[in-house]
């Protein structure tokens, strides 16, 4: 008995023994294994200075001067937003939802951790956010292979406890939602407040914030533009953690739970939203700022996921009056458009032939993005050629939205030929900021910029550059009489090589009339005789100096506008005037900030004297004379004139101090106005891509007609808008004035508001040298 009792007490500590030794053996390789991986033995792991800037990946954003978020350039559409930013609904229906216990935990919840591997997983893990943050944050998916998984795991729970120990709790959750990805172009919930509700996320109901908690859990399967009834359940599921975590009570559970899920999508996309022009061009400078300006360590910027913050000259609301000025009168001149084009067998070109219309046609063809990509795949020429006359399904756009069609993509470049475009600047005088840019009709069909990239022939806008070379250079004044007959310069003089005798519109003279109301008129022999009397070096010395970038030929025919030049040098150009002769090269930046709110690069304002203040003012008279009588008037009047049916907005009825010129380029290709008041300058141009297709005749293809309305309606709106502060005040007089500016005339030449008849402005027929 004593032998059997001897035997038991041995065994008992045999097991003893054997079981601490497999503790201390468990234990020791569950150290070893967790040493070795934060050693990075089983892969890397991330650095301290990981951990201490771990967010990449991040949206650059464009930021308007009134603080609007007008675009973002990204490969990963996310936008960082500070914790105390975001609504309190959406932090505690994530902790209830997520991780009950995160206040009490240090990165890892034993308790949820136990239960789970007790389970074995079969109610889902036991990660927390903190976790859930470290696998966003360094680790990805999850692998599917069990052993990976593991280690993937354990890595998991040392970044966790590394985080925890790096960041406030606070500071956890805000990273994890600026994380997270919510599908559909949303990374972050900043982005998906803005891309789902439109909204900032400050501004998320208690519902809203439920639907995006919910979708945290899988967002491919709790995507609500493709199973809206799973979103709302998984949301109603949120909204019962909240219930039971004491956040709302059951009554505000069951009236929210009951809401329809009501989105207001909006993806972000390079080629939609406000500003998509400026967009463009500001990318492709900032491609460039990144090659030139470095970071602290020598590597390149980069304007995807480096999260800069670029603040713009650009006003929002200026933006969007723009814009819609642009959609109203272009909708409204396109019926006229088409409307004329009906019975031209060559539309929409007007007077050329078989041959130049191929070569027309042949161009486009080639620059399409279907001769790119058949290239790539190393179609032969004849072979893409043959394409462009098979009828393919395409969607087109028009005017009152995009149109599923079939048709060729030979009909297709045709069609697209068809459309006025346009392109508007408008630049504070005084600081050189640019305040809208728009440069067409619509990005997404129809990308060329004609504010930055197309200079266009300039017609009558071009003159008063003559006139203010005329008051600097001859002494001459806005109240100095010329007389208005036939002219000739002859051959051999400024360097003309053969007689040019310039014809005004009408084919008619008006005898002797002041400079003011030359300008007015925009009489063509006038403007000739100042060019012949200071000659054409010396105007294009002062366009030149006016800031002007365009080769301008030192020929007399630039008097009436026989000059390319894009709408951002234009309207700088007139900007000199409104800003008392002193050029302010145009600015779009105010400042680029990193992520973290360090100023990189802030512009030097560049600017030079131009003219001095009386001859500046002299000028902005003249152009005053032009809303007065001349083929600006309508901006003042309310009946009369000719195309009014395409005044879009009108009448405009405007009594507050304008200068302002319109213009009109060889057989109508190119309608121009430029408007100014005290504090902002606008231009703005009209015309088709190619400059055979056009309006036959001057009543709609006339600046007055084609590009006044858009500055008209933009200017409505903009005056409508109180917070704008846009000036009514008459333009600054210098004091001492010099020069003669207030002219007499005789009472038959004033205009009553209500029955004056604009004019049409003279177009610029006579070119030829």
């Amino acid at each position: 008995m004593a032998q059997k009792n001897y035997a038991t007490v041995k065994d008992i500590n045999y097991y003893k023994n054997k079981f601490w030794k497999w503790f201390f053996y468990s234990l020791g390789i569950a150290v070893l294994f967790f040493t070795l991986a934060s050693w990075g033995f089983f892969g890397s792991m991330p650095s301290f200075e990981d951990l201490e800037n771990p967010e990449s990946n991040l949206a650059t954003e464009v930021i308007s001067s009134d603080g609007v978020t007008i675009g973002k350039f990204y490969n990963e559409n996310r936008t960082p937003i500070k914790y105390e930013d975001l609504p309190t609904s959406i932090v505690k229906a994530l902790i209830a939802t997520e991780d009950e216990r995160f206040y009490e935990h240090s990165g890892i919840d034993a308790r949820r951790t136990f239960g789970a591997a007790l389970k074995l997983g079969a109610n889902g893990g036991a990660s927390t956010l903190t976790q859930q943050l470290a696998k966003l944050l360094f680790h990805g998916e999850g692998s599917s292979f069990k052993p990976f998984r593991i280690i993937q795991k354990v890595k998991e729970w040392i970044i966790a406890i590394k985080l925890e120990r790096q960041y406030t709790k606070n500071e956890i959750i805000s990273m994890y939602l600026n994380k997270a990805d919510f599908v559909n172009t949303a990374v972050g919930i900043r982005s998906a407040a803005k891309v789902y509700f439109g909204k900032e996320p400050r501004d998320l109901s208690i519902d809203e914030s439920a639907m995006f908690v919910g979708m945290l859990k899988n967002p491919s399967l709790y995507n609500p533009l493709r199973r809206l009834e799973k979103v709302r359940l998984r949301r109603n599921t949120v909204l019962g953690q909240m219930v039971r975590n004491h956040i709302i009570d059951s009554k505000t559970k069951d009236s929210l739970a009951r809401q329809p899920i009501v989105l207001h999508f909006h993806p972000e996309s390079h080629k939609e939203g406000t500003a998509t022009y400026f967009r463009e061009f500001l990318r492709e400078y900032m491609k460039n700022w990144a090659k030139e300006n470095k970071k602290p360590n020598g590597d390149d910027w980069d304007i995807y996921t480096d999260g800069l913050k670029i603040y713009t000259t650009i006003d929002s609301k200026i933006q969007a009056h723009a814009e819609e000025a642009v959609a109203a009168h272009m909708k409204n001149l396109q019926q006229e458009f088409f409307f004329q084009q009906k019975d031209n067998k060559n539309a929409p070109f007007v007077n050329i032939s078989d041959a130049e219309t191929k070569t027309i046609i042949d161009k486009a063809i080639k620059n399409s993005e279907r001769w790119r990509i058949m290239k790539d795949l190393e179609k032969t020429d004849e072979e893409i050629i043959a394409s462009f006359s098979v009828k393919a399904k395409m969607k087109i756009f028009s005017w009152k939205g995009e149109i599923d069609t079939v048709m060729t993509p030979m009909d297709s470049i045709r069609y697209y030929k068809h459309f006025l475009q346009t392109g508007l600047m408008s630049m504070e005088p005084q600081t050189g900021h640019i305040k809208a840019w728009v440069g067409g009709i619509d990005y997404k069909y129809f990308q060329y910029d004609h504010v930055g990239q197309g200079a266009r022939q300039v017609g009558s806008t071009f003159k008063p550059f003559v006139y203010a070379t005329a008051i600097e250079q001859l002494g001459m004044s806005p109240c100095d009489t010329i007389i208005d007959g036939a002219f000739m310069i002859h051959k051999g003089r400024h360097n003309v090589t053969e007689d040019w005798e310039p014809k005004n519109s009408d084919r008619q003279y008006r005898g002797m009339v002041t400079l003011k109301k030359a300008l007015a008129l925009s009489i063509n022999t006038v403007s000739a005789k100042l060019i012949d009397k200071t000659g054409p070096e010396a105007v294009v010395t002062m366009t030149k100096k006016l800031g002007v970038k365009s080769d301008i030929p030192a020929q007399p025919s630039i008097a009436l506008g026989a000059v390319d030049i894009t709408v951002e040098d234009m309207v700088a150009a007139y900007s000199t005037f409104a800003n008392q002769g002193v050029y302010v090269k145009p600015q779009f930046i105010s400042r680029i900030e990193d992520k973290n709110g360090v100023v990189l690069y802030e512009p030097v304002p560049e600017n030079h004297d131009v003219l001095n203040k009386d001859i500046a003012y002299a000028v902005i008279k003249l152009l005053e004379g032009v809303t007065e009588s001349g083929s600006g008037v309508r901006l003042r009047t309310q009946g009369g004139g000719s195309g009014d049916s395409r005044w879009t907005g009108y009448p405009y009825m405007f009594t507050n101090p304008i200068a302002g010129k319109t213009g009109t380029s060889q057989n109508q290709s190119d309608g121009w106005f430029i408007g100014m008041v005290p504090n902002l300058v606008t231009g703005v141009w009209v015309g088709c891509e190619d400059r055979s297709a056009r309006f036959k005749g001057i009543t709609f293809g006339q600046g007055a007609t084609a590009a006044l309305p858009i500055w008209g309606y933009m200017m409505k709106k903009c005056y409508e808008d109180k917070d704008l502060q846009i000036s009514k005040d008459p333009f600054q007089r210098p004091d001492n004035l010099s020069i003669k500016v207030d002219c007499y005339e005789r009472k038959k030449d004033t205009i009553s508001d209500s029955t004056a008849v604009p004019v049409d402005e003279q177009n610029t027929d006579e070119f030829g040298l």
